[in-house]
């Protein structure tokens, strides 16, 4: 149980006079200044205790009211632990306590509160008058309030004490007896391949059989709290998806084992869940408890598909703004309302069911019966969400309506699979029918929290995100295609796959409002999406709440970001009009402070309500689909690009660059195997891995069903092996490697550290163009690389000369540009310089003594220059370095210059020389 260390003698008992001596100095004594005082007293006491004080705390009454507090502690589990009111010097305390009390506020634990005095109520009852202006009375007052622990929550404390690992061990007890039934209990046995090949039908037709047995768990798990918390015991009876899977449920409990000896050892951790859900009036904060309760319990078994599928839960104050600015857009762009027949509307990933909760109260109470039974939709394709969503929405009816009606509209269903052309039967006939009753519907208003995952790091994880043929070819045919970026790996976020079926999904027109990742607004990767957004909408209004902790290290993702996560969130409304102009969206861009809190940031929505309340400001996309052009120096664009991936792909001479290819660095995907300070244990760790590699091919090559997964016929083992799926690939096509030893090459590994590369395109993720840029170790003796910040680089641009390998890493994202390029046999040598730059130079400095390596040094010294980086620091995080001439008055414009003087070119050339041998 947390306790309170306080003194009199401590800094924030210190800083709480100060800051009320100052106060009183202006004659300031109004609640609202003199309250935030205390506040930042609370707060630090709070910190101590791992709790969270929450200014003006929302509290629900009997028949729809609400009071406000001035503030709540809540703990990691949003249950309160105490209440705070502040009152100004000149409020009569004790008829304010009467009062406050009369309008419904609670009596267990609560403060009242003046600078000179303080009222504590506990259990119902007056426990301490006390004079704050004496300091030993103000820590007393701390204390107690601090201390206060009802039955039901300290029952809890110890609970989750006693329980924080052992419900983990207890889900994996119970899926090491599923796989010991299924191997003994033939009628379980049929039972679970009859449910496997359901779910593989209707949620995923990769599902492996582990995820399978993995569902059962969760429902094993969790099942009592539905029937027990929401007071819903006929739940596996009513619901379609429970009840099917209770049919498996009762094959595995057939023979030997019995659900409920089986979960005794966790009867205390149910009761103490069930007393502490009791004491939550409110149904959205008892949802919020139990979403925690899962998150941080049931949850701990599921890391992988928790990675997977992104779960994280949307916060009320961005759920009730996405809400009522979908009711503001409907009645402002198509004069109609949530309400009106005919606007259907869908949360494809709904999670717990927030969106069509929030949704349900802005529809008309009239309305509301018609819209429940036809025109909400939802999916889910998790099941512990999917129980949750299901009885959220049919409890919100029900207290709309004081009548029970299942809701028909949620189906267990991946959405991005129901973008596939095949008939599949999904789970049971009615979840079937609702599937089909969904795609034939057109859809006005998308909302949701679709989940974020770029992909996993480690292919020896095993963990991909899902392949979806219809829906990477669309974000192939269109976001990629019309990228210029070399990287796209983002563009196969599950958040960026969500946006492309939506921008299908809805039809001639409709909102779709959704919170994401927001890396599409500036990320290079993204400049494709954001030309067919503007495409494909008629208005887009993005307000960015930051907190991208990757970026800013600043900034703490617990604290900062709205969602608890390392990246970046948006709220993004776009605008779909059924009008015959086909002009780019107009689109309008807001930010909240970027070093806001999270509190501060849920504020923000509250006070603004919906989007109309919001200060938007138009954004002017330029002519590469930039969107965020703060910083931008448009004069960049007027200089030579130092090199183009046209350019690089063109087969004769290219023109209007500097140099004709460059390459990203050296990407092994397995450093610790394949880099080495030594060359003895390099050779040694490369034998040892192919060897077991080949090992592996050789057993695929005997495998009879060639069908059967490579991800799940592997070997994962760290210590023998680094997959990635490119390896796995090669693995597919019988191909084996050789050991051989000249592949040992000198390698820039990171700024000024060589180290010795086993260098092979097969056992290097990618080797790009190096094998004609360093083909041999003789090439090194007169080859040299710039090696420049790659795009998108958060950090600030840098420049490194090399003459061996480098790797990707050596600064971010590094971009490579030889002097000469070879065939891969190290022969027929070529300058990397296009005569075209080389003319450029020539006829603007009117000097035909410029040569390629001055050219070359030349740029080396530029992108050291202090003025250049500084000037065009925004341009160089959105594209390659474009090259000026400079002249005696600084940097000038293509093109010839009356009088320019070559000694300028000169002086950078051999600068760059000197750099280059340094």
């Amino acid at each position: 149980m947390p306790t309170l260390n306080l003194k009199p003698t401590h800094k924030p008992i210190r800083a709480y006079y100060e800051s009320l001596g100052r106060f009183g100095q202006i004659g300031v004594t109004h609640e609202t200044a003199v309250r935030s005082a205390f506040q930042s007293l609370l707060e630090s006491c709070a910190r101590q205790v791992a709790w969270t004080l929450v200014p003006e705390h929302s509290i629900a009454l009997k028949k729809n009211k609400r009071i406000v507090v001035d503030g709540a502690l809540i703990d990691a589990f949003n249950l309160p632990h105490g209440y705070w009111e502040a009152k100004d010097i000149h409020d009569d305390l004790d008829a304010e306590v009467e009062r406050k009390f009369a309008t419904g506020y609670p009596r267990d634990n609560i403060l009242f509160q003046t600078p000179q005095r303080a009222i504590l109520w506990q259990n119902d009852a007056p426990v301490l008058d006390a004079d704050l202006t004496d300091e030993r009375r103000l820590v007393e007052t701390l204390e107690t309030f601090f201390s206060h622990r009802p039955a039901e929550i300290a029952e809890w404390d110890e609970a989750v004490a006693r329980f924080k690992n052992k419900v983990p061990d207890i889900g994996r007890g119970l899926a090491a007896l599923i796989q010991r039934e299924r191997q003994t209990n033939r009628r379980f046995t049929r039972a679970f391949a009859d449910f496997y090949e359901k779910c593989r039908q209707s949620i995923n037709p990769n599902l492996s059989e582990a995820a399978v047995e993995e569902m059962l768990v969760q429902h094993l798990l969790t099942e009592r709290i539905f029937r027990t918390v929401f007071s819903n015991p006929d739940f596996t009876r009513r619901n379609v998806i429970a009840h099917e899977i209770e049919k498996v449920i009762d094959a595995l409990t057939s023979q030997a084992f019995n659900r409920r000896d089986f979960l005794d050892s966790l009867n205390r951790f149910y009761v103490a869940i069930e007393r502490t859900a009791a004491t939550i009036d409110d149904f959205s904060q008892k949802q919020h408890f139990l979403n925690t309760v899962y998150e941080q319990f049931f949850q701990g078994f599921s890391v992988a598909v928790a990675d997977t599928h992104g779960i994280v839960y949307t916060p009320q104050p961005i759920v009730d703004f996405m809400a009522r600015s979908v009711e503001q857009i409907l009645q402002t762009e198509f004069n109609r309302s949530l309400s009106d027949a005919g606007v259907h509307i869908i949360d494809p990933f709904v999670g717990t069911g927030n969106f069509i909760v929030r949704m349900m109260r802005e529809i008309r109470r009239t309305a509301l019966e018609d819209k429940y039974s036809s025109e909400l939709h939802c999916n889910e394709v998790m099941l512990l969400p999917y129980y949750i969503a299901s009885m959220n929405i049919e409890h919100e009816f029900y207290e709309a309506t004081g009548s029970y009606q299942p809701f028909e509209g949620l189906c267990l269903v991946d959405t991005f699979e129901l973008a596939e052309e095949r008939q599949l039967a999904l789970f049971t006939a009615e979840n079937t029918a609702r599937v089909e009753r969904q795609k034939k519907t057109e859809m006005f208003v998308i909302v949701g929290n679709p989940p974020y995952n770029a992909g996993q790091e480690n292919e020896n994880d095993n963990n991909k995100n899902r392949k979806y043929e219809t829906m990477d070819r669309r974000v192939a045919e269109t976001y990629a295609k019309d990228s210029k970026a070399t990287l796209k790996r983002y563009l196969q976020d599950p958040y960026v796959k969500a946006i492309r079926w939506a921008s299908d999904r809805i039809g001639d027109e409709g909102v779709v409002a959704l919170v994401t990742n927001n890396g599409f607004l500036d990320g290079m990767a993204f400049d494709g999406m954001r030309k067919h957004l503007a495409d494909d909408f008629d208005a887009i209004y993005i307000l960015d709440l930051s907190g991208n902790v990757r970026k800013n290290p600043k900034l703490s993702g617990t604290t900062h970001n709205v969602f608890g996560i390392q990246v970046g969130v948006s709220i993004n409304f776009f605008i779909k009009k059924n009008d015959s102009a086909n002009s780019p969206a107009k689109i309008f861009y807001a930010r909240v402070d970027e070093f806001w809190r999270k509190k501060e940031k849920y504020r923000y929505l509250e006070s603004k309500e919906h989007y109309r309340n919001v200060d938007w400001k138009p954004v002017t996309p330029d002519k590469r689909y930039t969107w965020l052009t703060e910083g931008l120096d448009a004069e960049f664009d007027t200089f030579i690009p130092i090199g183009s991936k046209e350019a690089k792909a063109k087969k004769d001479e290219a023109v209007d660059v500097v140099f004709k290819t460059y390459s990203l660095g050296v990407v092994t995907s397995r450093d610790a195997w394949v880099y080495n300070f030594n060359q003895n244990a390099l050779s040694e760790n490369m034998k040892r891995m192919i060897d077991f590699y080949n090992d592996q091919v050789f057993k695929w090559a005997r495998l009879g069903d060639k069908n059967e997964n490579v991800d799940d016929f592997v070997i994962y083992d760290d210590k023998k092996i680094k997959w990635t799926d490119r390896l796995k690939g090669e693995l597919r096509k019988g191909k084996t490697v050789d050991f051989l030893q000249p592949k040992v090459r000198a390698s820039l590994y990171r700024p000024f550290t060589k180290l010795n590369l086993y260098f092979d395109r097969l056992m290097n993720q990618r080797v790009y163009v190096f094998p004609s840029i360093f083909p041999t170790t003789e090439t090194e003796m007169e080859n040299r690389v710039i090696c420049v910040s790659g795009i998108g680089s958060n950090k600030p641009f840098q420049t490194l000369m090399a003459s061996m390998l480098p790797c990707l890493d050596i600064l971010e994202k590094t971009q490579s540009f030889p002097f000469y390029t070879y065939d891969e046999d190290g022969t027929n040598r070529r300058e990397n310089i296009t005569d075209w730059a080389l003319a450029q130079f020539r006829s603007h400095y009117g000097d035909s003594a410029i040569g390629k390596w001055d050219i070359f040094h030349y740029i080396y010294a530029l992108l050291h220059h202090p003025q250049y980086r500084t000037r065009y620091r925004a341009n160089l995080k959105r594209d390659l370095p474009h090259i000026p001439f400079v002249g005696p008055k600084g940097i000038a414009m293509n093109g010839p210059v009356p009088n320019a003087e070559s000694t300028v070119f000169w002086a950078f050339a051999n600068a760059g020389a000197r750099l280059a041998e340094i």
